[in-house]
């Protein structure tokens, strides 16, 4: 349960200070659920961390270390594509039940919903996945998200391909050398058309300037995007 406590909002009107709020308090719903999307490289583990400790959230990490198929479906990625998904569709879907078991307000790295419509169609577009491991693909999909709720919101960190590229360098993983900048750039228009017509909230933050881990303005600068749309502050 969130709980706000006495809340005070000032805003600077040339010589006067207006109050927009003075001593607030609200409590919101356990079920409360939260996700952050978007490419390797924009920021989403960095950007769950903080506002798991700025609003008492538990963070949910994605595994990056660690699939069975890895290997081989980079030898083979047409032979391996619908084991390395399905994979990741299993993984991703054991988070969303634990997710519904908690009391807690849980902010996700990553989410189910990215890995079918982004990345899974996108291995479908390349010819990856064969018309049969799809269609088998997706019914276990809309199966499984018969079971559990999608988030009450989505962080969408947009990020241009240098910036991607510039990180993905930085931080060096082995398994991140191969990928290539059209590879980069289709999975950014898929993000874009997804995101586009998806029904639920969503909230877009454009990454590429930001430095919200060094500088406390843009952080607070997300906090009060994410206060607007969870709790209509501000």
């Amino acid at each position: 349960m969130l709980k706000l406590n006495d809340i005070v909002k000032v805003y600077d009107a040339g010589s006067m200070q207006v109050n927009a709020l003075k001593g607030v308090s609200m409590e919101f719903r356990q079920s409360e659920f939260v996700s952050i999307l978007g490419q390797s490289g924009c920021g989403k583990t960095t950007l769950t961390r903080m506002l798991a400790e700025h609003y008492g959230w538990t963070p949910k990490f994605e595994a990056v270390t660690y699939n069975p198929y890895l290997e081989d479906y980079y030898k083979d990625i047409e032979r391996w594509s619908y084991n390395l998904e399905t994979y990741f569709l299993a993984q991703r879907f054991q988070d969303l039940l634990e997710i519904a078991k908690s009391k807690d307000v849980i902010i996700q790295d990553r989410t189910i919903l990215e890995g079918v419509h982004i990345f899974v169609a996108n291995n479908k577009a390349m010819g990856n996945l064969s018309d049969r491991d799809f269609d088998t693909y997706m019914q276990l999909f809309n199966l499984m998200m018969s079971m559990v709720s999608e988030p009450d919101l989505l962080i969408y960190l947009r990020s241009s391909v240098p910036t991607l590229v510039s990180q993905i360098q930085k931080r060096g993983r082995d398994y991140e050398k191969s990928i290539s900048i059209e590879y980069l750039s289709n999975l950014n228009e898929r993000y874009e058309k997804w995101i586009e017509n998806y029904k639920g909230k969503v909230l877009v933050i454009e990454a590429d300037d930001l430095d919200y881990e060094h500088r406390p303005e843009d952080f607070a600068m997300i906090t009060d995007k994410i206060d607007a749309q969870l709790y209509g502050l501000f």
